[in-house]
């Protein structure tokens, strides 16, 4: 016992991963020596070879930073059962649940009510855990179905039988019960949770699309003649503790903050600082879990390993302030045909980035420390003593009522957070009440830090990385915990427009940092973000500006062909082999990585595909986005992304259909289109002789069809998508579109 209590609660592995390094050097090398003999074959050639070279040379710098992101590869490994020999139940630490769902259409309440059940289910004392739900589309259907939940019955079933998977959706969709290991009681309790769960589902079936029966309740009365986007605040307490009794449940709140059509309400991040200020008042926990909606729990210890980190030491508690945990998909289809499952971007980049300040905060399945989200620094954790001091709950301390807003009972709750102090706000229910629906008031933040110093920061659409972004400026620190079960499991869009909105959405919103006060380079000259972390954020900050010279490249096979020029070496050259020894080195250098991360080749392949479909895409779209913000005539939109409870549940050809890509008359398909349609174009002129003489008899050649067949495999949904019929065939006006531009293109080149 003396040992394990004084053992570790995590350890720090570093891996040296030295052949990926090798190969990542060769490719560096590769990448200069092509870049070397551009400058030297300058003076012989024209404007499409600057291309190439500007092209390549932004590839290098990419290369640059990505071998400095995945250098320091670090892993943590937690042992939960040593912090339960260490700390008595009672002694653990509050947390606050935070939960988010913005429209009860694209995101079904069924999906809302299995991760709120999982987390109420976690192996955790229960009094020290506080679920809050914040509803963003104000919809009485998703508190229709909150009531309606059956966590009276769900979370102790779970506990007493030890369910490893407590998102009933899961554990019903299993249906494995063995008939020798469990005993009749077992099998008993077992179908009446999946008959309750069946008649949830029902109810909630039942209710869609009809007005919910205000009149079974008073607490449905708020709902009535509301609009989504013109409301007051509605908060209701869905499941609470009597005094003096203990029902074994965490205590469940619904939270719809007001809005108005002439206030701006920052979309998630408004609602994240609404959720923090209300628990702030009712249990202000000193820790923080942020779950998207279909992001339930799937490891019943997930907390325990998340205090393993936070609490792990008491430097820990001075450096880190956030542990993160990777986003990981259930009922993922097959070899990843839309490459958005990101299994190796978390491997071996979010490894990587860790070994530097720490992993970016992705937005869901993060604990944060309340403190750090309040504005804590790291070298000045003694904030509390210096400025708290007299400030004990009255409007002494201006400082706090300027950062925090002019709620005398949210200012008394910061301050208490700020000190430490974990203690539950002793105030009566109904001035918590009425504190909260204050907080949770459209005005309550003007002229006020939320935003911009405290909570989750305001000016993106990826409001998560610009306040991780924020949190590593101060300098913190934090970590990517990954327990051999995945603690969190959620479900990944599927088709061609749901996984290019959200592609969109990203690039955009990464942009708005890149270009704004918010620009990493400011936080390492001015701030405490360390230098190779702020390598880390330009490599994903740049995401969008990637569109540019890959769109670029990616015509200028096909402008070769059609010009009857070259901008690759010739065979007679001994620089011909470079591209080439590029080509295969980056590609084995790829396919093992896919390979260690126990994915297979058709992954690989499909990921393939996918990055350059997103990047001439939603990527390009997304810096169109920024150009028309920039230039005042529009703003950026924060567009919630289409979630189902089950992308791959069907076999057979159903699982293939599921897999195919899909289209609509988003303009984002233009650009693929009319790159598809390009190099189809140089191809039959090249197969029919229909390209002009070759200048000074140096045309195009192998390598140049070689790059343009290679796009069209990339491309190959699409060119599918020309002979497809309905959400599988690309549609008119989209081919028309580019088919004009490829005229217009083919016209310049002869020109």
């Amino acid at each position: 016992m003396a040992n394990s209590l004084s053992s570790p609660l995590y350890e720090r592995l570093e891996h040296k991963n030295t052949m990926h390094k090798v190969m990542e050097f060769i490719i560096l090398f590769l990448l200069l020596s092509l870049l070397v003999y551009r400058l030297h074959s300058f003076s012989n050639h024209g404007f499409a070879w600057l291309v190439a070279f500007l092209c390549e040379l932004w590839f290098t710098l990419y290369w640059v930073i990505t071998i400095s992101n995945k250098w320091s590869f670090v892993e943590y490994k937690t042992y939960p059962d040593r912090l339960l020999q260490r700390v008595a139940e009672h002694e653990l630490p509050p947390v606050d649940m935070f939960v988010t769902t913005a429209d009860s259409e694209l995101e079904p309440p069924i999906i809302t009510i299995n991760t709120v059940l999982s987390l109420l289910a976690v192996d955790y004392p229960t009094d020290k855990l506080a679920c809050y739900v914040s509803d963003d589309g104000c919809s009485p259907l998703t508190f229709y179905s909150l009531v309606e939940a059956f966590a009276k019955l769900w979370v102790p079933f779970c506990k007493k039988y030890n369910v490893q998977v407590r998102a009933p959706f899961r554990y019903f969709n299993n249906d494995a019960i063995s008939s020798s290991k469990n005993s009749g009681e077992f099998k008993q309790e077992w179908k009446t949770m999946k008959d309750e769960y069946m008649q949830l589902n029902r109810k909630i079936e039942d209710a869609v699309g009809k007005s919910i029966p205000f009149y079974l309740s008073e607490d449905f009365s708020p709902f009535s003649n509301i609009e989504c986007n013109n409301h007051p605040t509605i908060i209701k307490v869905v499941l609470d503790k009597e005094e003096g009794h203990s029902n074994g449940l965490p205590r469940l709140v619904y939270i719809s903050r007001e809005k108005r059509p002439k206030h701006p309400h920052h979309s998630k991040a408004g609602a994240m600082n609404v959720l923090t200020r209300v628990s702030g008042l009712m249990t202000n926990a000193p820790f923080m879990l942020n779950v998207d909606c279909d992001m339930f729990a799937n490891n019943p210890t997930v907390v325990l390993h998340a205090m393993c980190i936070l609490l792990g030491s008491n430097e820990n508690q001075n450096e880190i302030a956030f542990a993160q945990f990777p986003q990981i998909f259930y009922d993922g289809l097959k070899d990843d045909p839309f490459g958005n499952q990101m299994a190796v971007i978390w491997k071996y980049m979010g490894h990587g980035i860790q070994g530097i300040q720490g992993v970016f905060y992705a937005g869901t399945g993060c604990f944060h420390r309340r403190q750090v989200i309040y504005g804590l620094s790291p070298n000045n954790v003694k904030f509390g003593e210096r400025n708290l001091e007299k400030a004990d709950g009255k409007l002494g301390n201006q400082e706090l009522l300027k950062t925090f807003g002019n709620s005398k009972e949210l200012t008394k709750s910061a301050a208490d957070a700020l000190r430490g102090e974990t203690k539950c706000p002793s105030m009566l229910l109904k001035s918590i009440e009425a504190a909260a629906y204050q907080v949770a008031s459209c005005e309550y933040e003007y002229g006020t830090n939320w935003g911009r110093k405290v909570g989750w920061m305001y000016g993106s659409t990826t409001e998560d990385i610009l306040t991780g972004l924020s949190i590593h400026n101060r300098g913190w620190k934090s970590i990517i915990c990954t327990p051999d079960q995945p603690a969190f499991l959620g479900c990944t869009p599927t088709g061609g427009p749901a996984s290019m909105t959200q592609q969109k959405r990203w690039a955009t919103g990464l942009l708005e940092v890149l270009l704004s006060k918010n620009c990493p380079i400011f936080g390492t000259v001015f701030a405490h973000l360390q230098f190779r972390q702020c390598l880390a954020y330009l490599w994903i900050f740049t995401w969008g500006l990637r569109s540019i010279p890959e769109t670029c490249y990616a015509a200028l096979p096909a402008y070769s062909i059609i010009t009857n020029t070259h901008i690759f070496p010739k065979g007679q050259e001994l620089a011909y082999y470079i591209p080439i020894a590029l080509f295969v080195t980056t590609n084995m250098y790829n396919i093992s990585q896919y390979i260690e991360s126990g994915l297979s080749i058709r992954a690989w392949w499909n990921n393939q595909k996918m990055g350059r479909i997103t990047t001439m895409s939603a990527w390009l779209f997304g810096v169109f986005g920024i150009v028309l913000k920039l230039s005042g005539i529009s703003e950026t939109v924060f567009e919630v992304t289409k979630k189902d409870q089950s992308s791959s549940t069907e076999k057979g050809t159903e699982e293939e259909e599921a897999g195919r890509f899909t289209f609509d008359k988003s303009p984002m398909f233009v650009p693929p289109t009319t790159v598809l349609l390009l190099h189809l174009t140089a191809l039959a002129s090249a197969l029919f002789g229909l390209q002009p003489p070759a200048h000074d008899g140096v045309g195009s050649g192998r390598l140049e069809v070689a790059g343009s067949v290679c796009l069209v495999l990339c491309l190959w949904p699409f060119l599918k998508g020309l002979f497809g019929s309905g959400k599988y065939g690309i549609p008119l006006s989209t081919i028309f579109k580019s088919a004009g531009l490829t005229l217009m293109f083919c016209t310049l080149c002869r020109s």
